[in-house]
């Protein structure tokens, strides 16, 4: 399977994306956005700092499960992890949008 940006319309007619691995797994949720073109705006701004290690917040949640942020030039968080069972397992997640982020087909479920 191909990694994809899954583009998604909420119930509460916002929009939402998911970097898909080509495992299958999500490992990046995008934040809240009022319109369609602001989450393609989101989706182009992973493809252009997914790549760079430099906008990766490492950090761990209260309960100590480690996750990831990505980070845009500005320092605008654009996307967030899931929670990890451990550090390796994060850094593994962060691996996998580096090496996604770029390439990544858009699947738009919002049509």
């Amino acid at each position: 399977m191909a990694a994809k940006y899954e583009l998604k319309k909420t119930r509460n007619d916002k929009f939402v994306f998911n970097l898909v691995a080509t495992n299958g797994q999500v490992v990046l949720t995008s934040e809240m956005y009022e319109s369609k073109a602001s989450a393609l705006n989101g989706i182009e701004s992973v493809r252009k700092n997914g790549p760079d290690d430099a906008r990766y917040g490492r950090l761990s949640a209260k309960d100590g499960s480690p996750y990831f942020t990505l980070k845009a030039g500005n320092g605008q968080v654009i996307g967030q992890s899931q929670m990890y069972s451990g550090a390796k397992a994060r850094d593994g997640g962060i691996a996998a949008v580096q090496g996604n982020a770029a390439d990544a087909v858009l699947d738009d479920q919002t049509l």
